[in-house]
């Protein structure tokens, strides 16, 4: 069953029928790692509930999350630094700041203009008839609103697209060495930054991302805009968590997860969201006739689609999970992709349906980890599928989608589409559809 951890399996499609079989023969099954050790498969919603929920036992930080083991001890310290590979307290505490840094007016004015982009940005494309909606329309949305949570220039915000893709794109050669900035459209920060932007090896590899020095401009960059942001802070979520006792080097490693798994998640949600409704027209047309409808396809989307397809913890200690005995540090990895087509917990599971009620995915996590950033997620959602419901209308592929090779993200680099274009009277005004 070592076809899950296969890249390509992934350029066709997640393999749906595979985690099927697996999850139907166990809660809990033994994964063989063609370059490790091998690691538990949690693929039952309710047993991965379990494990996210209980990080005495099942921890984040001793192994980290994900399934490859860092090369050294060494890059292993280094990521243990991050939020995601952290356990209670330091988890808490960090959580914590966060969380009041997200004051109730900020939020309200990321939300306020969250809206207000997504609309802008389905207008620019609406009188063409088609375009790539993964590239388009798609990637912009997530970048421009954590340009507005960092306080990031306009202008740099593409450093964080290609951040994301070297980071989560490193299975994928065309993503892996991203570099589509340049340095003179960019701020003072960002040029020091990008002087530092490591360049592909003589076999053509970029460095290891989830090593410090893989990403060296990420850091530098986000280590300038720490101590601009608490010499001079401003109304954004981020000056407000630098008022908090964070230090720079907490700040840098907040930085790098939100530039990353803020932006690819989403990234690829919006275009996933939107393929899933593209091949199954009939729920398309059910949405476009009732806008109600709106919040439980974005649910549904993120249940159907999962971006993030699975996390890993480590065993801290000896226990058992669905009756499978598990040693202290062994892998155990959640599969969100196959909890989430759980019958045990939806009807009908492999079925895409924007009515569906309760919706109870686990696409956002659960437990001490549950996403920080899940109600802007959903708020970017709504604005996205609203304004082209609105503008664009009924829409159709144009082309064969082009898959992430990722076994973790479930992404789209491409996904053309069409649509007819508005039409104008005889006044020459435009008609709506």
């Amino acid at each position: 069953m070592t076809g899950i951890l296969d890249p390509d399996t992934y350029v066709r499609g997640v393999p749906y029928e595979q985690l099927a079989l697996l999850r139907e023969r166990a809660a809990v099954n033994w994964v063989e790692e063609p370059d490790g050790p091998g690691f538990w498969a949690v693929l039952r919603h309710a047993e991965v509930r379990h494990v996210l929920r209980t990080p005495q036992v099942y921890s984040s930080h001793l192994g980290a999350t994900q399934i490859r083991d860092p090369a050294t001890e060494q890059d292993l310290r280094y990521v243990r630094r991050m939020m995601l590979n952290t356990d209670p307290p330091d988890h808490s505490r960090l959580r914590g700041l966060l969380t009041k840094a997200f004051t109730p007016k900020a939020v309200a004015a990321i939300s306020e203009r969250v809206s207000r982009w997504a609309g802008e940005l389905v207008a620019a494309v609406a009188d063409r008839g088609e375009c790539d909606f993964a590239k388009d329309v798609a990637a912009d949305l997530p970048l421009l609103t954590l340009a507005e949570v960092f306080g990031v220039p306009a202008g740099d915000r593409g450093l964080m697209f290609d951040w994301s893709n070297r980071v989560i794109g490193y299975q994928d050669p065309e993503y892996a060495v991203s570099a589509s900035v340049r340095g003179p459209e960019v701020s003072d920060l960002a040029r020091a930054a990008l002087a530092l932007r490591p360049e592909p090896g003589p076999d053509g590899t970029m460095p290891d991302p989830r090593t410090r020095a893989g990403m060296p401009d990420l850091y530098a960059y986000a280590h300038s805009l720490g101590e601009l942001k608490r010499r001079e802070p401003g109304e954004d979520v981020m000056s407000n968590l630098m008022r908090s006792p964070v230090s720079i080097e907490e700040f840098e490693n907040l930085f790098w997860l939100f530039s990353v798994a803020g932006n690819e998640t989403l990234r690829n949600g919006l275009p996933g969201g939107m393929l899933a409704l593209l091949t199954h027209p009939e729920q398309y047309r059910r949405l476009l006739a009732d806008r109600s409808l709106v919040d439980s396809a974005v649910e549904e989307m993120l249940r159907w689609w999962t971006p993030v397809m699975h996390f890993r913890r480590t065993a801290a200690s000896d226990t058992e999970l669905a009756g499978v005995r598990i040693s202290r540090g062994d892998k155990v990895v959640v599969f969100f992709s196959a909890a989430n087509r759980d019958p045990r917990v939806f009807d009908s599971p492999d079925i895409f349906d924007v009515t569906r009620s309760p919706n109870e995915h686990l696409t956002f996590g659960y437990g001490p980890h549950f996403c920080l950033g899940a109600h802007l997620a959903r708020v970017q959602m709504r604005a996205m599928f609203t304004a082209v419901l609105d503008q664009l209308g009924q829409v159709e592929l144009a082309g064969d989608p082009v898959r992430l090779r990722s076994t973790f993200q479930n992404g789209l680099k491409s996904l053309p589409i069409r649509w007819p274009p508005p039409r104008e009277s005889r006044s020459g005004a435009r008609e709506s559809r």
